[in-house]
């Protein structure tokens, strides 16, 4: 195939709200030993593409500037050994950064078939979130079955695919939510208790429902006053994971106590973690979660898709946070 000298990308002119995002013609990437170049067909928008277009969340060194984290669309370009992909396959795919363009490069590890009867689209909302989940749930706290399991915004992409995974895998999940609505949706997933955080206190309702046992494991996105919060009904032996601060990156915290009930509090970033990091996650993937995929056993939740064109208009829309599931952008 005869490849363009240069492409369509959406770049942030200057950090500040959505309308920053601007549509530019850049040259195409040029691919690294073990990369692949992806014509995108869609791409996932995320939270971590609104903190850097805010200025809050910096590329890492060598990464690409332009946003977007997870793409789907057809290989047209390979460099060095890439393993079993070759030019003409379809895949789904984690990428350091550039998926708001026409064509995106990343390391050939970091990709993955689409689903049995998968289309584009449902295939671009997947990476970003699952690889999020399986690395800090199952990798880092070590979720088992019959444990309890707690994640903070139920709704969210993050929050859809962990209730699934970890309903899968046999914890007993909890989860909050903003409105009845959305509760009733995670419930659909999956969620055994699914609690309006407007109108009920989670740690009251947590602790009545566990008998004062608390929570095995659970998975954070808003930091600030939560932290102490989710300590109190973290279980003796409890794995916190903090994985973003949407509330702040401090607290003031009780270490007897977590000295006493031997309480683990860890987190992780994906973005900036190795190549090799990251293709050990989708190695997991490709075994543990891609057949459940296939099946309908899980699957990723669209709320609504933009035309490359309008990414300001997605961006708003994250920001609303009234939405169920994925942001995804078409091409």
């Amino acid at each position: 195939m005869t490849l363009p000298a240069q492409m369509t990308a959406i770049e942030i002119s200057t950090p500040g709200g959505p309308e920053v995002l601007k549509a530019v013609t850049r040259p195409m990437p040029q691919l690294k030993a073990g990369e692949v170049l992806i014509k995108v067909a869609a791409a996932g928008v995320n939270r971590p593409d609104v903190l850097q277009r805010a200025g809050n969340y910096a590329p890492p060194p060598g990464a690409s500037d332009l946003p977007g984290l997870e793409v789907a669309g057809t290989i047209v370009a390979t460099a060095g050994d890439c393993g079993p992909w070759k030019d003409g396959d379809t895949v789904m795919a984690l990428t350091p950064g550039g998926g708001y363009a026409e064509y995106c490069a990343t390391p050939a590890p970091h990709c993955l078939r689409l689903p049995k009867g998968y289309d584009v689209v449902h295939g671009a909302a997947i990476p970003e979130t699952y690889f999020t989940v399986w690395t800090n749930v199952f990798d880092r706290a070590k979720l088992k079955s019959g444990e309890t399991f707690l994640v903070h915004g139920g709704s969210s992409g993050i929050g859809t695919t962990a209730i699934q995974l970890a309903h899968h895998f046999g914890a007993r999940v909890f989860t909050t939510a903003s409105n009845d609505d959305k509760c009733k949706s995670c419930r659909a997933l999956g969620a055994d208790v699914a609690i309006n955080y407007r109108t009920q206190d989670f740690v009251n309702e947590i602790t009545r429902l566990t008998e004062k046992a608390g929570i095995d494991v659970i998975l954070d996105m808003v930091g600030g006053d939560y932290i102490n919060r989710n300590l109190k009904i973290l279980a003796v032996d409890g794995r916190l994971v903090q994985i973003a601060f949407l509330q702040g990156t401090s607290a003031e915290i009780n270490l007897a106590q977590i000295m006493v009930k031997r309480q683990t509090i860890t987190g992780s970033t994906l973005r900036p973690r190795s190549v090799a990091d990251k293709a050990a996650i989708a190695a997991a993937l490709s075994e543990k979660v891609l057949p459940l995929l296939d099946a309908g056993t899980v699957k990723p939740l669209i709320y609504k898709t933009f035309p490359l064109a309008q990414v300001a208009d997605a961006h708003r829309l994250m920001e609303t946070s009234t939405h169920i599931g994925k942001i995804v952008l078409t091409l």
